[in-house]
Formats: C-alpha cells, structure tokens, sequence
C-alpha cells in the first residue's frame, strides 16, 4: 500500500488546501496519472501517482490540512479489475451531468455526448466549452482527457462557423463577405467565461476563499498601504512592429521553432531601456535600495486559477526566440499548474498583457518588492496626427505604475518614452542603438 502525502509547494509554506480530486475513489489508476491539486498562499500544484493501483481518498475535496498529512493510498497489489465497477461508473453519470446540459437541446446533440474526465471537464467548462466540443477522444471508450481538452480549449476558433448556420440564406451568404476580418476579435475576450443561468430567484452562493487568493488580497492592500504608487501613460504607434512581425513571423518560425509575438519585442526593449533608468529595476529593502544589474522579467499570464507571474531569468542576455520560447515554456506549464515557487519568486521588473481581454487602459499595481510594472493594453486603430496630417494607425496604450519613493518623474516618463521609441523603432532596437 503506497502512501501518498501532501508534498510542499515551497519554502516557509506549512499548509495548503486539496482543491480538486482528479480521480474518484475507489477508481483504478496508473503511474502518473494526477491525483489531486493543492493549493497554497503562493502556487497551485498537483500532485501524480508514482505507481498503479486502486486509490482510497483519506481527506476530502476542500479540506486545509499540515504539509506531509497523509491525503490517500494507493493499493498496489490491486488491479483494474478489482476495482468497484460501481464507483467507476459513478464519475461517468456525474460528468456526464456537468458537460451534457448544455448541448441538450436536440436528440441528435444527446446522442453524441461524450464523457470527459474529471480534469478535462474542468478545463473545457473554464474555456466555456463541452464534452461535445471535443472532436475525439483519445481516452479509453472515446473518454475525453485532460490533453483532449487542453487542445480543444486552446486551438482557435473556426471562423467560418457563423455563415454555416445559416445555409438557407443563399443570396445574403455572399452580403456578408467582410464578416471574416472581424473575426479575429473574439481573441481579445477572456479564456475564461462561466456564464450563470439566472432563474429569476433571489439566490446567493458562498464560497471560501482560496489561500492564494487571500494572499493575493493581502498583498495588494500592502501595495496601496506601503508603497506611494504612481502611474503614467504613454501610448505606441505599433505599424512598424506590426509589419515586421508580418514580413517575418514565418521564416522566424520555421528557423527557431517557436512563434513570433510581440510579447518579446516588449521585453526587449524594456531591457534596454532598463540600462538607462536603473531605479526603475531596483526594490528597496530596509533602509537600503537593492539595484539589479540583471533582469529576471515577470510575465503575467493565465492559468486555470487565475493570474500568476512566472520569471524569464536573464532575460537581458537573451534573443527574441530565446525569450519567445522561455515564455511558451512557462506559460504551457502555468496553463497545466506545473509552475514551482522558483519559477514564479525573484522577479526585478514586471510585464502584464491586459490587451488579450479587450483592455484599452488600465492602471497596472505593483508586484512587490518590485518597483515599477509595466501594462500593454489592446491595440486600437485611431485617427492621430502625422506629419500634420490625420492617419489611422494602429495605436496600443502603455502603462507604467512605479514607486515614487526610488523613483522620480523623471525617469518614469524617460523610461517610457524610451520604451515607445524602441517599440516604433523596431530595427533600433535590434541595432541596440
């Protein structure tokens, strides 16, 4: 009997919550196959089978417990056989409840269900997705997995959609042409919809809140309380960077392997302007300010639970595709909460993409003990003045919030500028010059 225990996400962290049990009990398992999530004041992580057997949960879904408490057994003289087929066949009737409802309204829609396991029935309803969206199955029976949903989730949207709906409407399915280049605006909207079904009762639901969350409320009521936060804006002509992520992004990535955002530019330039503004990459400890003649570059991105920070380490040694393939790397293993507390501590400057929501401006906060963050918003074509004559450019607000202790005026609105002008500039930026 394999006794499997509560690991530790991190120094100086003593409990965690079991947030999810991704098998049932009594259900057979195999070696690797996850178990169950924690989740502490820093990190969400989950937690895999080391061996194949039959699994008896001894704490419950919810439950905050000590680092090293016993959370299940695994039997490993057991096989899938002597499983309970009762208690296999329970999960299937309860996922069936949760990815079914929706689809329900046609006979042939029910006739097509699918069963998702309980990991990628988390996945595909945070996505605002199905069982029935996922094209195959690649689990025993057709059973949709968790990589099943993670690649449902993530693959783009069939554009073309709209106009098969309406098959009888012949002569106007041509009126419509322009319709596809809109299509790409669903993009900004956020990953992650829950729609809630008003019934018209007055009906209120509570909810206990996460320990990453409440240290996420604790440390950003620290910031307004402890740092004299400011912000100031600046906005970014994005043609240049745009046609030369066009002209390119292909050959970029046939050559390295990973694709070409604009993610790195952003990074790049604010490395370089970094050199020139120092405080800027500096935090303050004690009575002391701690520069950095380095930058490990926070990146915000989405995972299941909400939003974290891994750290590109060194990233003012790096190349586009190094930092392009750096922040796939760890943004695939936030999506599947695989980050460690190493991956996401020691930051010295943050980034945030508001603009893949639909953000056209926001005021970033700080992520302590860094000093200053800077926030990307959507980019929007506007009318602006050139030259003294009126264009449409495609135009993107920028944001940097800083503290004003270590940093003055001065430098914020020159760092900013600095970063525009790299932006605009794209080939000086390369040139470093």
């Amino acid at each position: 009997m394999l006794e499997v225990k509560v690991p530790s996400p991190g120094e100086s962290v003593s409990e965690v919550t079991i947030s999810n049990w991704l098998k049932a009990d009594g259900s057979f398992v195999q070696t690797n196959d996850e178990l169950f999530e924690i989740e502490s004041e820093k990190a969400t992580l989950s937690v895999s089978a080391e061996t194949s057997g039959v699994l008896k949960i001894l704490i419950p879904q919810g439950t905050t417990v000590n680092v090293g408490a016993l959370a299940c057994t695994i039997d490993e003289s057991a096989t899938a056989s002597a499983a309970p087929a009762k208690v296999e066949a329970a999960p299937a009737k309860a996922e069936e409840k949760v990815t079914a409802p929706t689809p329900a309204p046609t006979p042939a829609t029910a006739t097509a269900a699918k069963i998702a396991s309980p990991a990628a029935d988390k996945i595909l309803r945070e996505a605002g997705m199905t069982a029935n969206d996922v094209s195959n199955g690649s689990g025993k029976a057709g059973r949709v997995t968790k990589e099943d949903a993670q690649r449902t989730a993530t693959a783009p949207k069939a554009a073309p959609a709209p106009v098969a709906a309406a098959p009888s409407a012949a002569p106007v399915a041509s009126a419509p042409a322009p319709a596809p280049a809109k299509a790409a605006a669903p993009s900004h909207m956020p990953p992650q919809v829950a729609k809630v079904a008003y019934t018209g009762e007055r009906v209120e639901r509570r909810e206990k809140m996460s320990l990453l969350r409440q240290k996420v409320a604790e440390r950003l009521v620290s910031v307004r309380q402890t740092t004299a936060m400011l912000t100031t804006f600046n906005e970014v002509d994005m043609s240049n960077l745009m046609q030369l992520r066009k002209d390119y992004k292909e050959k970029f990535e046939q050559q390295h392997g990973v694709r070409l955002g604009f993610m790195s530019f952003f990074v790049k330039a604010v490395t370089e302007a970094l050199k020139y503004f120092p405080a800027v990459n500096a935090s303050i400890e004690g009575d002391e300010v701690v520069y950095h003649d380095y930058v490990d570059m926070g990146v915000a991105v989405q995972a299941p639970k909400g939003l974290v920070v891994p750290v590109v380490r060194n990233a003012e040694s790096m190349t586009l595709a190094q930092i392009e393939a750096e922040i796939e790397r760890l943004a695939a293993r936030a999506r599947n909460n695989q980050l460690t507390i190493d991956e996401m501590t020691g930051g010295t400057y943050t980034i945030s993409n508001g603009g893949v929501f639909g953000s056209l401006m926001s005021t970033p906060i700080l992520n302590p003990p860094q000093s200053a963050i800077l926030g990307m918003h959507k980019i929007e074509e506007r009318p602006i003045a050139l030259n003294g004559q009126v264009v449409i450019r495609p135009m993107m607000y920028v944001a940097m919030s800083y503290d004003h202790r270590i940093i003055d005026g001065r430098e914020s609105v020159g760092f900013l500028v600095r970063v525009k002008e790299s932006l605009e500039n794209p080939v000086r930026l390369l040139l470093q010059v």
